[in-house]
């Protein structure tokens, strides 16, 4: 079974899903505040990994490249519900207040460890996902400001991603490559995030790395599954997920290619 959303409006929905397991790597454009009802989830960041389990609540920044892999757990689906807290929805919070956030330079994932005000907020939710009647678009700005409300209460430094609207910049796009290459993601995605536009971000690859985009990712994410099976001694259905790859059988197909043996040698020469 697929991910099924039950929406009460466009920036409020449950989700859930009694699959073995799903995955998306993605690059959300608003802010993502989830609360964890049931099943477990892991999301790997550039230089982080998280794992989510019942109860857990936690934001997601805007913007950030994350592969999210989705577990039913105990008998239970994988279960939560999610407020997109959209830059205008933010922008009109804090257009009463006077906030001068400071620049971050990495924006991490923030987990909120089952915070009682946070939960309640969400937990008074549940009722309106079984109404037959419209929601009423009042009472969904107000429990998406009680959201930020509290957030500002919980955490001090919350204000410097929250009202932070910037939109990225053209930034050193070697350092960058070498940090996100495991992330699958359209061309199109790798150049906004860069600070380009689709050809100018090609050009300038070309003009760096001498090779196309996706064959040099292709070659960097077969190194790195390489690296795991030989020396972290991990097995190639443990691999290829966080290394890129959409399923085990290209995965397979692709390393013979490029090394000349499958993935499975190096577990028998161990």
């Amino acid at each position: 079974m697929e991910f099924q959303f039950k929406y009460i409006t466009p920036d409020i929905k449950l989700s859930c899903s009694e699959s073995k397991f799903s995955k998306m790597e993605v690059v959300f454009d608003c802010h993502m505040l989830v609360w964890f009802i049931s099943g477990e989830t892991k999301i790997i960041q550039t230089n982080e990994s998280y794992v989510f389990q019942t109860g857990d609540i936690f934001l997601i920044p805007r913007n950030q490249l994350a592969t999210i892999i989705n577990y039913p757990k105990n008998g239970l689906p994988h279960k939560s519900v999610i407020m997109h807290l959209s830059t205008d929805r933010i922008r009109e919070f804090y257009a009463k207040l006077n906030v001068k956030p400071k620049t971050i330079s990495v924006q991490k994932i923030r987990s909120f460890n089952k915070h009682p005000l946070l939960e309640s907020c969400f937990a008074s939710l549940i009722p309106y996902f079984d109404m037959q009647e419209k929601f009423p678009e009042n009472i969904a700005s107000l429990k998406i400001t009680e959201a930020l409300t509290i957030l500002r209460t919980i955490d001090e430094d919350i204000d410097n991603l929250l009202a932070d609207f910037s939109e990225p910049h053209k930034i050193n796009l070697t350092e960058f490559m070498e940090k996100n290459y495991m992330f699958n993601m359209p061309m199109e995605k790798f150049g906004y995030l860069t600070g380009r536009s689709l050809t100018t971000f090609k050009r300038d690859f070309k003009k760096l790395f001498h090779t196309t985009p996706q064959r040099w990712l292709t070659q960097k994410r077969l190194e790195l599954a390489h690296y795991q099976i030989a020396e972290k001694k991990q097995k190639p259905a443990e691999v290829y997920l966080e290394a890129g790859f959409e399923n085990l059988s290209h995965f397979s197909f692709a390393f013979k290619k490029h090394f000349g043996y499958p993935p499975t040698e190096l577990i028998i020469n161990r």
